[in-house]
């Protein structure tokens, strides 16, 4: 295992960083995989089993579930982008990562939130047309208009997150090489440098800011038009029926905007009053917990989705 960096130093990149994963805990940190681990082991089977669904039943290459394929995929990636890594330090204690695979791990952390935030805006308009303009639903989203638009949301990701990267790349000295955290953090990273880093501190402000702010704005607006015409239905029954098709949507918004609103709050506001590996413990709840429980969400309140993973147990089961 590569050894500490020494106090009052400082590296010319260096070659690797040394994840502590979470401080103060020492080898009570292990007992979080008890956590995290069954968060990542639900993730995998859970979101894998929707692409398998989605994939293999042709009545549901439908712009909804194709949105909610989407979401799986990106759910998948986010979990598998940090949980091994995390588990192996939780597990076995401080582990090195390779400098390069850093900013790696750094841009597909940072990249696939804000992919997941803009399906989340994308599902809440396809619910706002579906409710408010039925007939017209079937025209207006496409097949080939969810395609162009997880196209577009891949591509606004990978464009305004790849700046955090080449930011940390062009500094040269550190003053250490271990990072107080479970993965690599943007934020973890920017605290190692030696010069000035005021342009990381505030593209990450703004960045956060102004991603997430025109996320909940759009959803909030979408909302407001269903509300409007859930409220504009002649039947109390109608009204429940519109509202529930919402209701998964709603829960999924909840599971990845609470924990993260929470965790941004504490990190920025609360430093001298949250204790670091609250902070830590925070953000790894926030990028693994919404993966968990999204398919289960979906599996248990979508109707197509339940009957159709009954329908293959059932026949799976009768074939022993």
């Amino acid at each position: 295992m590569a050894e500490a960096p020494q106090l009052n130093s400082t590296f010319s990149c260096p070659a690797f960083f040394l994840l502590t994963g979470i401080p103060g805990l020492g080898s009570a940190q292990a007992w979080l995989t008890l956590a995290f681990g069954p968060m990542y082991l639900l993730a995998l089977l859970g979101n894998g089993a929707m692409l398998a669904v989605v994939q293999v039943d042709s009545t549901m290459h439908q712009p909804m579930f194709l949105l909610l394929a989407t979401l799986a995929a990106t759910d998948l990636g986010l979990a598998t982008s940090i949980a091994p890594g995390l588990l192996a330090v939780l597990w076995l204690g401080p582990r090195p990562v390779p400098y390069a695979v850093c900013l790696v791990q750094m841009f597909f952390v940072h990249a696939l939130t804000a992919m997941e935030s803009g399906i989340l805006l994308a599902m809440a308009c396809d619910r706002a047309v579906a409710v408010g303009r039925p007939l017209h639903y079937p025209i207006l989203v496409t097949k080939a208009r969810v395609g162009y638009t997880a196209l577009a949301l891949a591509l606004k990701a990978v464009a305004i997150v790849v700046p955090f990267p080449l930011l940390v790349a062009r500094f040269e000295h550190f003053r250490a090489k271990t990072i107080d955290h479970a993965y690599c953090a943007h934020m973890a990273v920017v605290e190692l440098v030696v010069r000035n880093t005021r342009a990381n501190n505030l593209y990450g402000l703004v960045l956060s800011l102004a991603v997430a702010g025109v996320d909940i704005l759009g959803i909030t607006g979408s909302y407001g038009l269903i509300a409007h015409a859930v409220l504009g239905l002649p039947t109390k029954e109608a009204r429940a029926k519109a509202f529930g098709t919402c209701s998964s949507h709603i829960c999924v918004l909840l599971a990845f905007y609470v924990p993260g609103l929470f965790s941004y709050l504490t990190h920025r506001f609360g430093r001298h009053t949250v204790p670091k590996p609250m902070h830590i413990i925070l953000s790894n709840i926030y990028l693994l917990l919404p993966p968990a429980l999204n398919p289960l969400i979906y599996g248990a309140r979508t109707k197509q989705i339940r009957d159709c993973l009954l329908e293959t147990f059932i026949f799976r089961k009768s074939q022993f």
